[in-house]
Order: structure tokens, then sequence, then C-alpha cells
């Protein structure tokens, strides 16, 4: 009993662990500054209070859309759909759950490798436990399928437009010419490795599970958090035969829904995809724009000026200039609903398209206005520990922007890897987890001095593209990871418990593979 108590104290809370993040850099940045380091502004106080409401404030699109598929969710719920087809599927495949697991990571790593899914991936945290719970594992390896899925993916980015297609054009920005085939080559080759490992080591632990309830990483109360919210009754039901009794023939009402329910979610992954950077306008078809130029008087630009600068200013003579745009005409046929077409979508038009499925679903399965409010709020106010845990991760961000310690870290970290050789270069870059928007100031960093180095500057590019994958399968700052987590019940504690050995396997693997390509590769001529 006082062993169970010590386990329990000694697990922190993802917030918990947050917090102690955003005080600890903090700190870090006051000490930096005290001691004279450039670049390096110190955490006020009133800065670190603020930064969870101004991070609330940054990620507002995500939050509100994952309230409003928490009211999604309540909905399909509230028909019956949802569980009745969860306890179907399983019943169909008879002891064949497992193909599961390597069929749906597979597909999460193609979103992953094609165009950086994360985000994204907070719906399927939910939808995934639930499967899992159901074929008789538990909720960590539906977070695992979701997370190892995406997260190889991103790894391995062949054409990922976040994270190759930034890179790759911020190098053409500086004048070094980049060869694609290889770095989609070089891609293909971390991707299917790694999510080949993953696999394995998932469905490894998917089956002592199985066999073993006893074996999984769930603690005591996050196993009954478990049962609590995901106890399918249906397939847990014995037949007298000792097999799981089917369950209830679903209604028409229900299969419907659950068409719907699909349906939404297959048209959300499209609408996130930019086709166009791929390649394909399909869905821009029918769009006309037209170059708009606005003559702009002297007057109103002294005006802008001045309430920009907090200045006075006069001018000796009339000035006129002119602002040139690009206006829509006439928008493309995808573009009805939210106005943006499919490929150029983001958490607000995402947002939309969940709640109007949310009304046709209701209204499909039979739902009446009473029980649909009822259901769309209290599946809402259930997503409340996911978005606070998600702002609380982006205050994280927040304040190391505004201390100047985000560009700090990258800066030098990059500058430090000048003049070793190429075995100590590749392993060294791990250390800068870039997201997509630093590749702008770190590519052409490492880039331009693997150029100088005569190393393959196509390595580089996958070194950061790889380095930025394998610290965002665990990094705590990530509200994609921190929410889904919470969403599937788990706590962070957790899941680095059950990841750690595979993140080093994955990291060696990825240091092996592209240390050498860099000793293999051309370098520049």
């Amino acid at each position: 009993m006082a062993d169970t108590k010590k386990k329990k104290r000694a697990s922190l809370s993802s917030f918990t662990i947050l917090l102690i993040i955003l005080v600890v850099l903090a700190v870090v940045t006051v000490i930096m500054a005290a001691c004279g380091v450039e670049g390096i502004e110190g955490a006020t106080l009133s800065g670190v209070l603020t930064a969870p409401v101004f991070g609330f404030q940054d990620a507002i699109g995500v939050c509100l859309f994952v309230m409003i598929l928490g009211g999604f969710l309540g909905i399909i719920t509230e028909t019956g759909a949802l569980d009745a087809g969860i306890a179907a599927l399983v019943h169909k495949l008879k002891g064949n759950e497992l193909v599961l697991i390597p069929i749906l990571m597979f597909i999460f790593s193609i979103g992953g490798t094609t165009y950086g899914m994360c985000e994204e991936t907070v719906p399927f945290y939910l939808l995934l436990a639930a499967t899992m719970v159901a074929a008789g594992f538990d909720s960590l390896t539906g977070a695992a399928v979701v997370l190892l899925g995406a997260g190889c993916g991103v790894l391995g980015s062949t054409v990922n437009p976040f994270a190759v297609g930034v890179a790759v054009d911020a190098l053409s920005g500086v004048g070094i010419a980049v060869n694609q085939a290889i770095i989609i080559a070089l891609g293909a080759i971390l991707w299917l490795v790694t999510i080949t490992i993953s696999i394995i080591f998932v469905m490894r632990y998917a089956k002592k599970v199985k066999a073993d309830k006893g074996s999984t990483f769930l603690s005591l109360q996050e196993q009954q958090d478990m049962m609590n919210e995901w106890g399918m009754k249906e397939s847990e039901v014995e037949a007298g035969d000792g097999q799981a009794a089917a369950p209830a023939k679903m209604t028409g009402r229900q299969k419907w829904s659950l068409i719907v329910f699909g349906l939404t979610f297959v048209i959300m992954i499209v609408s996130f995809i930019p086709w166009t950077d791929l390649g394909v306008d399909i869905f821009e078809a029918g769009q006309v724009t037209e170059e708009v130029t606005t003559t702009i008087s002297g007057d109103e630009l002294i005006t802008a000026y001045d309430e920009a600068n907090g200045t006075t200013t006069e001018l000796a003579a009339p000035v006129e200039a002119t602002s040139v745009s690009e206006e829509t005409v006439q928008p493309a046929w995808s573009s009805f609903l939210t106005g943006v077409p499919l490929g150029g979508w983001y958490f607000d038009e995402a947002s939309t398209w969940f709640l109007l499925m949310a009304l046709v679903i209701g209204l499909i399965g039979g739902v009446s206005e009473a029980r649909f409010v009822k259901a769309f709020i209290n599946g809402a106010a259930d997503m409340m520990s996911v978005v606070l845990i998600i702002a609380l991760a982006r205050s994280i961000t927040v304040l190391m922007a505004s201390t100047g310690l985000d560009m700090w870290i990258l800066e030098n970290a990059a500058n430090a890897l000048a003049g070793m050789s190429a075995i100590i270069f590749a392993p060294l870059s791990f250390l800068i987890p870039s997201s997509s928007g630093m590749a702008t100031v770190s590519i052409p960093i490492m880039g331009g001095l693997a150029h100088q180095l005569n190393f393959s500057v196509e390595t580089m590019v996958m070194i950061y593209s790889a380095g930025n994958g394998l610290v965002n399968l665990f990094t705590p700052t990530s509200g994609a990871i921190m929410g889904g987590l919470a969403l599937a019940k788990i706590e962070y504690s957790t899941w680095l418990k059950f990841g750690a050995k595979l993140f080093v396997v994955l990291g060696v693997v990825c240091m092996v593979i592209l240390t050498a390509a860099m000793l293999i590769l051309p370098g520049a001529a």
C-alpha cells in the first residue's frame, strides 16, 4: 500500500510538467540576461504569468477546433452509432484485431510524410483509444498507433511542404541548389525503416497486453479511467461458448450516421493536404483572381506611419503611392462551404465543417433538439482539459519567443557544428528540434555549413526533418502530443516510460542512415 501511494505521488500530471518547464525556462532566461548573453531578454514576472493567456490566444484556432470536435463526438455518441460500429468491427475481426495496428499506423504515416500530419491527429486519439480497448488492448496502444504512425511519417518526410518544402525554399533563397529526388529517396528510407520498427514495437506490446492485462504500462488509475471511459459493454458480454457475444444489430439511422461520420474525417484530411504545393489544382478549379491596384494618398501614408511609430510627420510636397494585391473574383468550386478551397483549410474551416456535420448527424440519428444541445455541450465540456493543456504547451513557445531564447538556441547550436567531421556532424544536428517556422532560419545556416564543408546538402535537409520529427515524438511542448495523450487518458510520464527504448532505437537508426548518407553522397561541386 505504501509503495502504491509513493508511485502516485511521483507521477506528475501534464499540467504540472508544463508549468515546471515554463518556470525553469523563465529562470534560465533571467540568469542568461544577467550574465550579459547577447540576444536574450530575461523573462519578467508579468511575462511568465501572462504566457498561458497569450498561449491560449495563440492557439485559439486549434482550441476552438478541439471544443467543437468534442461536441461533434458527443452527438455521434448520443446516436449510439460509434459504440455499435466499433463493437461490430471488433466482432467481425474475430481474434484478428492485431491487423488493425499495421494498417492504421501505415495510413497515419502517409499523412505524416506527405503533409506533416500533426495537430490534425488530435481527434483520432479518442477514436483509436476506444477501438483498441474494445479490441482487447489498451488506450496506450491507440495513442501509440496515432502518434508513432504520423510521427514516423513526419520524421521521414518526402514531400511534406511544412518541413522539406520550407527547407528547400530557404536554401534556394541563399543560392544553394538542391536535388529533390535525393531528398525524397532519403525521406522514403527513413519513413519506411522507422515505421516498420514502430509497428513491430506496438504490435508486440499490444499482443502482450491482450494476453496479460497486467503487462500494460498504464497505472492503476489510468486503467480505471480507461475502463470507465471506453469499457465496451457489448464486446465484453460473454456468450455461452466463452466467445464475445455478437453486438446488437445497428439500426438504419446508426449506419447512415456512421457513414457520414467517416466521410467527415475523410473530408477533413483531404482539406488539410496542401494540394497545390504537391502540383494538384483540382480543388481550385474555377477560381479566378485579378490584380487590383489601389491608390494611396500622402495623408493616408503619414497617418499609417505615425500610428505605427507614435510620431508626427509632415510632407514637404504632395506624395502618392499605389498598392498592388491579388483579389479573388470568382471562388473555386470547393470553397462554397467555408470560402476556402479544399487543400487550403486550417482549424477555422475545420471547426466550421465539424459544427455543420454535427447538425447533419443529429438529424440523421434522430436526436431531438434538447438532447442535441445537451450532448453537444457535454462533449465540448469533456474537452476543456485538453484545450487547457494545448494552451499551456503553447505558452512555453510564447515565452521562448518573447525572450529570444528560441533563436539563441537555434543559432548557437547550428554554429557549434562548424568544423566537425561528417560522422559527428549528423548526430549532433538532432539537438536542433526546429519547427517548420524555424526552418527558414536554421536551414540556411546548417545547409550553408554543409555546402561549405563539401557535405551533402540534401542529407542536411533530412537531418533537420528527422531531428525535428524524432523530438516531436515526445516533446512536452507539443500541444498535439499533450492534448492527444489527455484525450486517451494517458499521463505524459507513462508515454515516456512506454516509448523511451523505441525513441533511442529510432534515433540511433536515423543517425546511422544519415551519417552513411553524409559520407556516401557527393557534396557541393
